[in-house]
């Protein structure tokens, strides 16, 4: 009896030191636990209502209200001018300060761009040419941009950039030429009228299916980029062809690539046919840049100065910086009329006169 009792108070003892110990260890290890919790407070202290978002994607900032983002944020983009509507001189300070004879060749040029558009339209009504397009109300975006263009910097128009070629120096036989596809045409009637091209002026040839030319001529900076040429790409098109997927894979790789390129949006607000009220519910094709990354501008097209300046920037800044720019001329699809050019230079020249 006296052998188990004594196992008994062994045993007894032996339970009793080993809850000792884990109670030991589990009071350690609370204590532990308690100082790293602690320690990471210590040092790392943050508030989870400004901690910004860490997210590769975005540059944002978090918010703690469920709230959509409305599609017309702002009134508007407006709309840059040099001229008011009586052909003014609004601010000395954007005045390009351009010589009598460079004004005097911008009228020369967008009179003759109007004759040369009503005489084609007449033979086209007519059945001796197959297709026209006309360029009534846009004279201005053509000879504003083209003068403030390199000549070695190449051109990617669509239908209605006649004046830009024009510009350049291609004659008027050439184009009659082309539009008649005779044995003078540089394309040798391959090509629908209108649809001009000259690789001597660096104006590629247009192509018929609408927004082609705007991967094209991403493809065509990026090149230049490449052979570090102090040259770049202007892009011509029109807000309907905007619509369609080859402007989008344009602006992005343009963006991305960093190219230096002029994307040049002609709206008038019709594209061909369709009101800009089925085309989009954006604030027009400017508003979009900011989304591809694009330093972007809106400008009023029938204001030649405004086109000049506009462009003019853009080139130099898109050859210095290797970045694209996206231009937006606000501008009208008109009937053949003979005196709305007049306010384009009617100042600038009586200013010239005097």
């Amino acid at each position: 009896m006296a052998a188990v009792k004594s196992i008994n108070k062994l045993y007894g003892v032996c339970v009793h030191a080993a809850r000792r110990t884990a109670g030991l260890k589990a009071s350690r290890l609370l204590q532990h636990r308690a100082f790293r919790v602690g320690a990471v407070q210590r040092q790392q202290p943050f508030d989870s209502s400004l901690e910004k978002p860490q997210f590769p994607g975005a540059s944002a900032e978090f918010v703690d209200h469920l709230e959509f983002i409305q599609p017309n944020v702002i009134s508007g983009i407006p709309v840059y001018r040099v001229m008011d509507r009586q052909g003014n001189i609004i601010d000395p300070s954007q005045d390009p300060q351009l010589s009598k004879e460079q004004v005097l060749n911008f009228y020369q040029k967008m009179t003759l761009l109007n004759t040369m558009d009503r005489i084609l339209y007449e033979s086209q009504r007519q059945g001796r040419i197959s297709f026209y397009m006309t360029n009534y109300g846009e004279e201005g975006t053509h000879i504003g941009s083209a003068a403030a263009l390199d000549p070695e910097d190449i051109v990617f128009g669509q239908y209605r950039e006649a004046g830009v070629l024009m510009y350049r120096g291609f004659p008027l036989d050439m184009f009659m030429a082309q539009c008649y596809a005779n044995a003078d045409d540089l394309g040798k009637g391959r090509q629908m009228p209108v649809h001009y091209g000259s690789k001597d002026l660096n104006f590629v040839t247009i192509s018929s299916p609408l927004a082609t030319q705007i991967p094209q001529a991403a493809g065509a900076a990026y090149a230049l980029k490449r052979e570090n040429m102090n040259r770049a790409v202007i892009c011509y098109f029109g807000e309907g062809a905007a619509s369609e997927g080859d402007a989008h894979a344009g602006f992005n790789f343009s963006a991305t690539l960093e190219c230096p390129i002029i994307f040049f949006c002609r709206n008038n607000g019709y594209a061909i046919s369709t009101p800009t009220n089925e085309q989009y519910r954006g604030d027009g094709i400017a508003a979009r840049g900011p989304g591809y990354g694009m330093l972007s501008i809106r400008v009023d097209g029938n204001d030649v100065f405004a086109v000049y300046n506009a462009t003019k920037e853009a080139r130099r800044r898109a050859v210095a910086e290797n970045q694209p720019f996206l231009i937006e001329a606000m501008t009208y699809r008109l009937v053949y009329c003979w005196n709305y050019l007049k306010p384009f230079c009617i100042f600038r020249l009586s200013h010239e006169v005097t």
